[in-house]
């Protein structure tokens, strides 16, 4: 266990050097840019299978347990140690971010989008990776914080390099951003790593902020929470996530969505909640203000978006979406209670696999009709999906209905537990003002579905227009593109008809993550 979870944290740097190598004779076939490829969807799946390995001998009847740790002293000086390990909170994440890579590596082997060498592509795909599962598995503040901030590079060249239109400006607005956060949430990881004399993310778990001051706690949480609250994103901290997506390659709008979105969260109930638990009870009710902010927002600049002549690029509305699901995560947490802080890994885990979905799907109609604009993909009586490539249209809209939150897939869950989280707030936390969140977030479920269903209406309703016929037909899921798509719908209907699948595991993780590191 040990050995395998080092492997899925180091595999990847090791497969992005790989990338960069000559390839063997033997190994280069036809076409070299092909077997590099190929080398991405090796690597990628020696992971996810060593990640599935991980899961199958994780001790299911204590995930509330560290497993497959691994402890070695790094920097004695500071005390900064090599500690990883996983409980049932961040095991989930981990696989998550597997699979996605690994279905993004296959994507991309069949429909490289266009730009530099692959060479180049799979290594930072590789190290967007790497970076990623430290970021799960690590158990040291400092470790937390390299690992955070290692994706950034990697990102920042998949949007600038193989991006669409205004790719740079997009790319740059990203990384600006985000490591100004980074940049005080390292101070406030140091200021609780000096004052409670030690970095080790179990045992500051364990003194539950016993060692620290209200003042000095309140102060991190500060800290810490705007370096995460960027990542996440919550606004008004949001706006490069946009202009991100939207330029974007397909993969890179997958794994910005599916897995680095849930960096911030994360950090979080990882860090904030047991480490910090007087500074988050003071900060509460404003994250959770922000929060539900941040769903109505989201929600009326999706509607904005999808009206008839707003020239709304669908890319961008999907992006804005998320600014709204991450609010209900936002929201579970600020609860800090079981019930909303479940609800809260739940949600993270159910957008990235309907996000990622949508974000696939959205890719391929690009590809098809060469824009992502819905008023041209809708044109003057619908795209017609249904119509002309029914799989595709199917497809799209069991992702809008999934993202709705209908009952029985995997959006369902996670917004109910946030709100009744919200509904029943932890001790010292004000019930009237978490229960006017609630309210507000339920308004924000009823405006999501408002702007999704009109998606789909546009999108994929209508009849083919008579005076084209020569492009009347499109074409529909192909094979590479099946085999991506349905790994995710086939979790997004097992984690919503079956959730104890995933709530057994976070459960008494976070049961003894909110107990002070009591069981």
């Amino acid at each position: 266990m040990q050995f395998l979870l080092a492997f899925v944290v180091v595999a990847p740097l090791l497969g992005a050097a790989a990338a960069l190598l000559p390839a063997p004779p033997g190994l280069k076939g036809r076409n070299p840019d092909q077997a590099v490829l190929r080398h991405g969807v090796t690597v990628t799946g020696a992971i996810l299978v060593a990640a599935v390995a991980l899961t199958l001998g994780f001790d299911h009847d204590h995930p509330s347990k560290m497993q497959a740790t691994t402890d070695i002293s790094w920097i004695p000086a500071l005390d900064v140690r090599i500690h990883l390990g996983i409980d049932g909170i961040s095991l989930p994440l981990l696989v998550l971010t597997a699979l996605l890579t690994f279905l993004c590596a296959l994507y991309s082997y069949f429909k490289m989008p266009a730009g530099p060498s692959p060479k180049a592509f799979v290594a930072l795909l590789l190290v967007l990776e790497s970076g990623t599962l430290a970021t799960f598995a690590v158990l040291d503040l400092l470790l937390f914080f390299l690992a955070f901030e290692m994706v950034l590079i990697p990102m920042y060249f998949l949007i600038a390099r193989w991006g669409g239109a205004e790719r740079r400006a997009a790319a740059w607005k990203f990384i600006l951003y985000t490591l100004l956060g980074s940049v005080v949430m390292l101070l406030g990881l140091l200021l609780v790593g000096l004052k409670a004399g030690t970095f080790d993310m179990v045992a500051l778990a364990t003194d539950n902020g016993r060692g620290l001051t209200t003042s000095v706690q309140v102060t991190a949480v500060l800290a810490i929470g705007l370096g995460l609250a960027v990542k996440t994103p919550m606004w008004p901290l949001h706006s490069w996530l946009p202009d991100a997506h939207t330029a974007a390659p397909t993969v890179g709008s997958v794994l910005l969505a599916g897995v680095l979105l849930k960096m911030g969260t994360y950090g979080f109930v990882r860090i904030a909640l047991p480490v910090a638990p007087d500074g988050m009870r003071t900060l509460a009710p404003y994250l959770a203000a922000f929060a539900v902010v941040g769903i109505i927002y989201g929600s009326l600049a999706c509607l904005a978006l999808a009206r008839k002549g707003a020239k709304g690029d669908l890319k961008r509305l999907i992006a804005y979406s998320s600014v709204g699901h991450m609010g209900f995560v936002l929201l579970g947490i600020a609860s800090m209670t079981p019930t909303g802080v479940n609800g809260a890994l739940f949600a993270n885990i159910a957008h990235g696999l309907i996000t990622g979905l949508l974000f696939f799907l959205v890719g391929a109609l690009k590809d098809r009709f060469g824009t992502a604009d819905l008023d041209t993909l809708a044109g003057a009586t619908g795209a017609a999906l249904y119509g002309r490539a029914p799989r595709l249209g199917g497809l799209l809209a069991f992702g809008a209905v999934a993202s709705l939150g209908l009952p029985g897939l995997a959006g369902f869950w996670g917004e109910m537990l946030t709100m009744f989280g919200a509904f029943d707030p932890a001790e010292g936390l004000s019930r009237p003002a978490f229960l006017t969140f609630m309210a507000i977030a339920g308004v924000g479920t009823l405006l999501t579905a408002a702007y999704l269903l009109v998606v789909v209406r546009r999108v994929c309703m209508g009849a083919p227009q008579r005076q084209a016929p020569e492009q009347a037909a499109i074409a529909d899921v192909q094979g590479y593109e099946f085999a991506a798509w349905t790994p995710l719908v086939a979790l997004t209907v097992l984690a919503g008809l079956w959730p104890a699948v995933l709530l057994g595991l976070t459960d008494p993780a976070v049961q003894k993550l909110l107990a002070g590191g009591k069981s």
